[in-house]
């Protein structure tokens, strides 16, 4: 046996005893950590700086019950993934490039900014960026501009419209109403601000829509129709060997993501990215075990983590392969009499893609809701044994100034579980430390 464990043995035994429901991403010079009621970004500014900016995260489990049933939660909690991370994208892209940003701040009309150090909350009514726009928005006008506005994610997270769903958790908007945001308007009404939002929000959800539905058919182009297609040039008909063609065609599924992953982590940006993936792991482990949220106990953990969402991808793709297999579609190209070639392999693809929200489903059950609370248990060593193989090429190892993004952001999240905790209770809920850390023992 070696001096010294790899990841892999040490995220497997060395798993903290405190289980955590916190989850986070990696974002361009960021983390997002998303916990039972907010989720926080944390971005590393062109100065140097952290930015810190947390949201409420709106449960409808009491409207929508339904929604948190076994295996629709899954489909929910995909949906919900996808949406967080593209808001939580733009947040990391306006502050990770923010010399324009810069430029208006010094006009007096930028957002007000949360900086670690120790990060204060952002004022209330900003969502990612302030409901006017930013100084050479055209906040005044009102108006949409495609030429001007499109692609700059200040003035695009304002139309995104985020504040119908999402609300920014306190900070110094009580007695002093809009407070550090508020001389950024001068003397414009309240009511400006939000006719703006409401004008723009039905564009934002628009563009949010297509932006999402673009990716989602580059997913479905990339790794179903595509292996499909190879899948029928190597095998031939569906319905000639319906196992191996199921085999075959899970197999390049899996092969074109592993290069997928490979080719993009060769990408200097996304190296970078990769690292605060790691920082991410590491912040979470440091949480588990009991131990004050510092770069320096952060930095002793493992990259790689057993709750990581790259096992639940990889499990989507073996699920798949045992669904498509047991899924009766020689019963349909029999009973429709779906003549060979074009027509018999789109009605493969179609099914395939008819099935994706059934095999979200029982992938989310088996590695985040069976595997992710009994990391313990032989069967899920196993089971998550590729997810684990995969965190090589989606982590790397972080400085600790990505770390220190990762607690930052870490902490906000730790805060508000601790505030929810304390309502309860009735008992005070502790700040953080003159080091701006939090000591995370206390927040449960």
């Amino acid at each position: 046996m070696g001096e010294e464990k790899s990841d892999l043995s040490r995220a497997f035994s060395e798993d903290g005893a405190r289980k955590t429901h916190v989850g986070g991403q990696a974002l361009i010079e960021g983390i997002m950590m998303r916990g039972k009621y907010n989720w926080s970004v944390a971005v590393r500014e062109p100065a140097g700086e952290i930015y810190v900016e947390e949201h409420d995260l709106a449960s409808g489990r009491k409207k929508n019950g339904w929604l948190h049933w076994p295996l629709v939660r899954g489909c929910r909690a995909l949906v919900e993934s996808l949406v967080l991370g593209f808001k939580a994208l733009e947040i990391a892209a306006e502050h990770a490039f923010a010399e324009e940003g810069d430029e208006a701040e010094e006009a007096g009309e930028g957002p007000s900014r949360d900086r670690a150090g120790s990060p204060a909350r952002r004022p209330a009514g900003s969502a990612g960026a302030p409901a006017g726009g930013e100084g050479e928005a055209p906040g005044a006008a009102g108006a949409f501009s495609w030429k001007d506005d499109f692609g700059r994610p200040d003035t695009m997270i304002d139309a995104l419209g985020a504040q119908t769903t999402l609300e920014v958790v306190g900070g110094p908007d009580a007695a002093g109403g809009e407070g550090a945001g508020a001389p950024c308007d001068e003397g414009a009404p309240e009511a400006e601000k939000k006719s703006f939002l409401d004008q723009e929000a039905e564009f934002g959800k628009g563009a949010m829509a297509v932006s999402m539905v673009l990716g989602l058919v580059l997913g479905v182009v990339l790794f179903i129709v595509a292996p499909a297609f190879v899948t029928n040039l190597l095998v031939g008909e569906y319905d000639q060997n319906t196992v191996l063609w199921n085999v075959v065609d899970g197999l390049l599924r899996v092969a074109v993501f592993v290069f997928y992953l490979w080719l993009i982590g060769r990408m200097a940006e996304i190296k970078r990215m990769f690292g605060y993936h790691g920082a991410e792991h590491k912040t979470i482990h440091c949480y588990e075990h009991g131990l004050p949220l510092t770069p320096e106990n952060a930095r002793s953990f493992p990259r790689l983590h057993v709750r990581c969402g790259t096992a639940f991808l990889i499990m989507v793709m073996i699920i798949a392969i045992l669904v498509y297999t047991v899924t009766p579609i020689n019963g349909l190209i029999a009973a429709w009499g779906v003549p060979d070639g074009a027509p018999k392999l789109a009605l493969v693809i179609l099914v395939r893609i008819l099935l994706m929200p059934v095999i979200a489903g029982i992938s989310y059950e088996i590695t985040v809701r069976w595997a992710g609370s009994h990391p313990e248990n032989p069967l899920v060593k196993v089971v998550l044994w590729p997810g684990m193989q995969m965190q090589y090429l989606t982590t790397n190892e972080p400085d600790d100034g990505q770390i220190e993004c990762a607690i930052a952001a870490m902490q906000r999240v730790l805060e508000r579980e601790e505030a929810e905790a304390a309502k309860v209770s009735g008992a005070p809920s502790s700040t953080r430390g003159g080091d701006g850390m939090e000591q995370a023992e206390p927040a449960v």
